[in-house]
């Protein structure tokens, strides 16, 4: 969401045209001059689009274990107009979609576990397959840009980038505009937009809102994708979970 308000930012700032991309062929509707912003929200561009020399790209992932939880409770409650998966009817649900059946479930551990299973297992799949062989990748995680309120990471990028058509310091400035530690405590009707998705920005929410059960599953089924990942060396940090959560 963070950088999905960046990216449409700069579009209508700068007047760079923004498209997504997910298969080869759409790469032929990009620009053939200046800049041109090209995002897949999954993190699965085409190949093809990784191969082009003169392609840049920011790429973002969060601590699972965070993207578990705050997910669970966005998808309790988000417009079903925004996120069709938790719309459309399931067969494997008896029919009931997505969202109807997470709140139908008795307690948090058993919508925990389905989220883990369903959409968080998607999510963290497309963590795990992205393509570092590329050119010019802007690595990040949000651990380390919600703490960054000077913006000197995302400056960083964008100066190596060296994107002919981008104007640096507004973009910082996008940036900054909509960032929970910037701009977005300062614009009502934004900080009402960035809540009916956000419930925290803090990092590690893990180690006070994941209870030791849950943590003891989470470690069984994805504990190696976070040593992967390079959230964790071992799988010794469930003992940092609290054997329960305060309701």
């Amino acid at each position: 969401m963070w950088l999905r308000r960046v990216l449409h930012g700069i579009k209508n700032e700068q007047g760079i045209p923004l498209m997504q991309c997910h298969r080869p062929d759409k790469i032929s509707f990009a620009v053939k001059t200046g800049p041109q912003i090209i995002v897949n929200w999954e993190s699965s561009f085409p190949k093809e689009l990784h191969a082009l020399p003169h392609a840049r790209f920011i790429h973002m992932i969060r601590d699972p274990r965070d993207v578990l939880l705050s997910g669970m409770r966005y998808h309790r409650k988000a417009p079903l107009g925004r996120e069709k998966f938790l719309a459309d009817p399931r067969d494997d649900l008896g029919g009931k979609n997505y969202q109807d059946h997470l709140n139908a479930l008795p307690n948090d551990l058993e919508r925990w576990q389905f989220e883990m299973r369903n959409k968080h297992a998607e999510t963290v799949k497309e963590m795990l397959a992205w393509d570092y062989s590329g050119n010019a990748i802007g690595d990040v995680r949000y651990e380390d840009l919600i703490v960054d309120v000077d913006c000197v990471k995302i400056r960083e990028i964008l100066e190596e980038f060296a994107i002919e058509g981008l104007d640096i310091d507004k973009a910082v400035q996008t940036y900054w505009e909509n960032s929970l530690f910037g701009g977005v405590n300062e614009a009502a009707e934004l900080g009402r937009q960035h809540a009916r998705h956000i419930t925290s920005g803090s990092v590690a929410q893990w180690k006070t809102q994941m209870p030791r059960d849950l943590a003891e599953i989470y470690a069984d089924e994805y504990g190696d994708a976070l040593i992967s990942l390079g959230y964790e060396d071992d799988k010794k940090w469930v003992k940092d979970c609290p054997v329960k959560v305060k309701a």
